[in-house]
């Protein structure tokens, strides 16, 4: 594998510390701050694996992950949310999603998570 991981998240903070992880692990790293642009990511680059915020302006994560799936159903999803919606969390399982991360997130458990689902190119 080629170890892409796309990172989508509304919050730019986020998206900047999550990077540079990944980043420090050897993977080739895209980043999304909406919906629109994780779409096109996924057509053109084809990520291994999708770090998902739930929580997003216009197209939230559910919609994001359908689409997502609809393009190659073996792109691996993980999800971030800082919303304890179990009904929304169930749902994006029932749709792909591997697992969910609340936030604030413990940082190792998502690399090790990432590490588990894609391996380590480093």
């Amino acid at each position: 594998m080629s170890g892409k991981i796309l990172i989508v998240d509304d919050q730019y903070g986020i998206r900047i510390l999550l990077n540079e992880v990944f980043q420090k692990e050897g993977y080739q790293t895209y980043q999304a701050a909406n919906g629109f642009q994780a779409i096109d990511i996924v057509l053109n680059d084809r990520p291994d694996l999708v770090v998902l915020d739930m929580k997003i302006p216009g197209m939230d994560g559910i919609e994001i992950l359908k689409r997502v799936k609809e393009i190659d159903k073996d792109i691996k999803v993980i999800l971030m949310t800082a919303y304890g919606e179990l009904d929304m969390i169930q749902e994006a399982k029932d749709l792909g999603a591997l697992m969910h991360f609340a936030k604030p997130f413990d940082i190792d458990e998502i690399r090790q998570a990432v590490r588990a689902e894609i391996g380590v190119n480093a």
